[in-house]
């Protein structure tokens, strides 16, 4: 009897300690999943309703703001980051008066530098003298004007030696932390847009940082948050490559159509010349309302296209009175459409990891110029061509062994394949998995998961002689 006393203790005491645990996080874990979970969206909705808002506010504000850099010394100290008369108030109803319908901040530029309550470093605004959340206001701000939150982030990390060949899975942990805080502790975001990842000047792959895991751990935490990626310098404009929303940076020469684009896409620009505050910006010209309105605006709202324009806060916090007076101009000529273009079904974003990369390749006779492995060298500018004279042209791809997969992309430099067809091999037995006649520069084929060694286009009619840009292979989590 007393030993039968003495387990019904312990189980009290366990069933206790279970309960204090769950008291304790429980409340967390809603917070976590209560972040826009509920009524979660269609992937078209979500990117519709993107394309809806038509225009907003970018906004450049972390510790270059106070180096006269847009790119900021990694070992700057936060002792520097001092805006003194930091109002986010001001720049909701800077935005406002624009007609701007929501806004986006750095919360992370690529120094390193967090402006919200992070526990997961030290190289934070809690530590500077300013010692308040600059997220935790801006979302305040701009919601108490009505206007929908997003955030930047940047997976560029100079001050923690995130960046190429420097990588661990300490970083990829540290990334995943902080992503998760700026998703559960600041209510429901719109857009997550990532920067310094998979770019020229990064060279962070999405192999280094997984991008897969990353946009899954963005659905779990908030299903209606969009993930872009600012990547549209590498990747064809016909399809959704590692991002939700298809983005075009001005001044880096990335533009548009204005009369093809069918894609939700979104285009940005500075008011000033730079991203983040000069301290010539407050006498220097910012950019003319008039021109902003009828050159962007108007033509990209038309074109599936969202226009974020960026004002950058000084170092006193707040926005110098020759971009306040803009953007007031800006609301006297523009007033938000009621009615926005309908986006049509498209592919379903492409987010894991590409089998083929660098692996063996081989094709039928080709142009000495553009063999074989140009069309798997992650580069979309090279293509492998097929040679005028072939007849029956093919291209393959031969792994080191076998490996599962569930969908193929064909990305086209120019749309000249008509016909084709896709074959797996298996146990040294080719195998047809699917064929099409689509036209469009990318192709995108998925399928029920197969296991194979090899993998290959057959082109059966084409206009001129094919030639494929990137042959890709996934086995992407359904």
């Amino acid at each position: 009897m007393k030993f039968i006393r003495m387990n019904f203790f312990l189980f009290q005491k366990r069933v206790f300690y279970f309960l204090f645990v769950l008291v304790l996080f429980f409340p967390f874990s809603l917070k976590a999943q209560d972040q826009g979970s509920k009524n979660p969206k269609e992937l078209l909705q979500l990117q519709q309703d993107f394309v809806n808002l038509g225009f907003g506010m970018f906004i450049h504000f972390n510790i270059p703001t106070f180096m006269d850099q847009d790119w900021a010394d990694p070992t700057a100290s936060p002792a520097i980051f001092n805006p003194t008369k930091l109002d986010c108030n001001q720049w909701a109803k800077s935005a406002a008066s624009a007609n701007m319908t929501y806004g986006c901040l750095t919360t992370k530029h690529h120094s390193g530098f967090c402006i919200w309550d992070t526990k997961t470093t030290d190289y934070n605004v809690m530590n500077s003298p300013l010692k308040r959340d600059v997220v935790k206001e801006y979302v305040k701000a701009f919601r108490d004007k009505g206007l929908k939150v997003m955030l930047y982030y940047s997976i560029l990390d100079t001050h923690h030696k995130l960046r190429p060949n420097s990588i661990t899975r300490a970083h990829i942990e540290m990334v995943k932390a902080q992503i998760t805080e700026l998703l559960s502790n600041y209510g429901p975001i719109t857009a997550l847009i990532i920067d310094g990842w998979d770019a020229p000047w990064s060279r962070i792959s999405y192999d280094d940082i997984p991008f897969e895991e990353i946009y899954l751990l963005v659905k779990s935490l908030q299903p209606n948050c969009l993930l872009m990626d600012l990547n549209a310098a590498k990747y064809p404009s016909s399809a959704l490559f590692y991002t939700d929303i298809k983005s075009y940076e001005q001044n880096a020469g990335q533009k548009i159509s204005k009369t093809t684009n069918q894609l939700p896409a979104l285009s940005c620009l500075p008011i000033n010349d730079a991203w983040f505050w000069k301290a010539s910006f407050p006498t220097s010209p910012v950019k003319d309302p008039e021109k902003l309105v009828n050159e962007n605006i108007i033509p990209l709202n038309k074109a599936f296209c969202n226009f974020i324009l960026n004002v950058s806060p000084n170092r006193d916090g707040l926005i110098d009175d020759n971009a306040v007076a803009a953007l007031e101009k800006i609301g006297q000529l523009w007033k938000p459409q009621t009615t926005f273009p309908q986006l049509s079904l498209s592919d379903a974003p492409i987010i894991s990891p590409n089998l083929a990369k660098h692996q063996a390749s081989n094709s039928s006779w080709s142009d000495d110029m553009n063999i074989m492995d140009f069309a798997n060298d992650d580069d979309f500018k090279t293509s492998w061509q097929s040679y005028s004279a072939e007849k029956h042209p093919w291209y393959e791809i031969d792994f080191d062994k076998d490996k599962a997969f569930n969908m193929i992309t064909i990305t086209e430099e120019k749309s000249n394949i008509k016909k084709y067809r896709l074959e797996y091999n298996v146990n040294g037995v080719w195998k047809p998995l699917a064929s099409g006649d689509n036209t469009n520069p990318v192709k995108i084929h998925r399928f029920n998961r197969v296991w194979g060694g090899k993998v290959r286009i057959l082109i059966d009619q084409f206009n001129e002689a094919p030639s494929i840009a990137e042959f890709g292979v996934y086995n992407e989590r359904r």
